[in-house]
């Protein structure tokens, strides 16, 4: 039951990736889109689906009067998106390239080709295709845990910044409504 589970699972990942398969290693695009939004754009932009990598791409919103605390917030999650991208792009690839040589192993062990006689390509079933998905995630395993742990230390600076950058701007609305109480100034 098991191996059914996780036979759907990356067969739905499979087949979001068959786009990808006559992809090369490398990605030779940017890793992000040299689109930018208008100056007066007031907001973050997100891109369409990277065919490799799957992630949908940001590009930040700079606040006219950005903060250092700011910045760098923007700069960590900008890192935190192309860090992600990197080892998306990376697995995905190395599952489709893996993945095809099993099938082109597989079929070649029962004397048959990648294509039959009428031209369509042939396919495994689902539990001889279990056989490689659980082979790929025991070989996998080590490398998304170490990815899952980064994934966690990252969102959490992540998110103390996102607290550090929201007080900040509390307390500087605090302390200009105060300033403007004891000048006399009334508040807007």
């Amino acid at each position: 039951m098991a191996s059914r589970t996780a036979a759907a699972s990356l067969s739905a990942v499979s087949s979001r990736l068959c786009s990808s398969r006559h992809a090369t290693q490398q990605d030779k695009s940017s890793k992000s889109s040299t689109f930018r939004p208008d100056p007066s754009s007031t907001h973050d932009w997100i891109g369409p689906p990277h065919p490799l990598s799957n992630l949908r791409p940001i590009i930040y919103h700079i606040p006219e009067n950005e903060s250092e605390l700011e910045r760098r917030l923007r700069n960590l999650r900008q890192e935190t998106e192309d860090w992600n991208h990197d080892f998306w792009t990376k697995q995905n690839v190395s599952f489709t390239k893996e993945k095809e040589a099993f099938i082109i192993s597989q079929l070649k062990a029962k004397g048959l080709t990648l294509r039959d006689k009428d031209g369509r390509r042939r396919s495994l079933n689902s539990e001889e295709m279990a056989v490689f998905y659980k082979s790929f995630l025991d070989r996998n395993r080590k490398r998304h845990a170490n990815y899952n742990k980064e994934w966690y230390r990252r969102n959490f600076t992540i998110t103390l910044l996102m607290a550090r950058v929201v007080f900040h701007s509390m307390w500087r609305t605090f302390t200009e409504r105060r300033s403007k109480k004891e000048h006399g100034t009334p508040p807007t």
